[in-house]
């Protein structure tokens, strides 16, 4: 009986340490392996959740990347990782350094419907001009201080209202990114697109927008009016690329559209694939 005890006793003694010892974290997915940290954010007012994915071989190399931003870093950025190591793999891709911008969240606290709109008269200072000011002098800033990133290579890409932002961007700021990738954008409120870009000091830089051809019909009807109209324009502060994508979808196809931006982005550069 008494050893039956002790049994009893160093089997409970047991159950209580492995019910209070913290679980050890998962490792990273090595296709996503870099940094994380949090931002507290003057302009937004609010924190945002900033996740950095590494080029393959960047603790062996002392060069400069360029650098993609990424919106909806919750739901894009474990997508994107892996495609751009893969498009290094099979195309003329250069290694980057990809960089997600999240909420945290899908519901309460996510804002994209408020961070990728063009501001309001009554409200100047608000929605996109305040995301943009975020990532001007809070994002990028930081990330260029922690990391190798190549200031003259920047990129930002974004999906639906985040391609919305992608062209507000474009439009109002074309230096602040040498190439941008809009994914079937949603420009809200439509007539605040139709006005003239603001003048760029740089002459390489790219806008590629595509849209899919199972795109929603209304979404699918501006943003082929707004390439038409760009198209025609012989002055633009970037240069212009829009395609349009077989069987593409609204969403689904965001993977195709960061391939063909890429590519077409990086075209003239010079041995870009390792």
């Amino acid at each position: 009986m008494r050893l039956q005890a002790i049994v009893v006793c160093v089997l409970a003694i047991f159950a209580a340490a492995c019910q209070t010892a913290p679980a050890s974290a998962p490792p990273t997915l090595a296709a996503l392996q870099g940094d994380y940290f949090r931002l507290e954010s003057a302009a937004l007012g609010r924190p945002m959740h900033i996740y950095v994915s590494l080029p393959e071989n960047y603790a062996r190399e002392t060069r400069t990347y360029p650098t993609i931003y990424i919106t909806d870093g919750d739901s894009l950025f474990p997508l994107l990782a892996p495609t751009h190591l893969f498009l290094t793999y099979d195309e003329p891709t250069p290694p980057a350094i990809l960089v997600g911008i999240a909420y945290g969240t899908f519901g309460e606290g996510n804002m994209r419907h408020v961070d990728f709109r063009w501001p309001s008269p009554e409200a100047p200072d608000r929605g996109a001009a305040a995301y943009q000011r975020f990532l001007a002098d809070e994002v990028i800033p930081e990330i260029e201080r922690r990391f190798r990133s190549d200031p003259q290579r920047r990129v930002l890409i974004g999906q639906s209202r985040g391609g919305g932002f992608v062209l507000y961007s474009a439009l109002t700021a074309p230096d602040l990114f040498w190439g941008r990738i809009a994914s079937n954008p949603a420009m809200r409120p439509l007539e605040a697109f139709q006005g003239d870009a603001a003048p760029a000091t740089r002459r390489d830089l790219g806008l590629f927008v595509a849209s899919g051809e199972r795109d929603h019909e209304d979404l699918r009807r501006e943003v082929q009016a707004w390439t038409q109209t760009w198209s025609a324009r012989a002055e633009r502060p970037w240069d212009f690329n829009a395609v349009s994508l077989e069987n593409g979808t609204h969403a689904a196809t965001i993977g195709e559209v960061y391939r063909r931006g890429l590519i077409w982005l990086f075209r003239n550069e010079a041995g870009t694939a390792d």
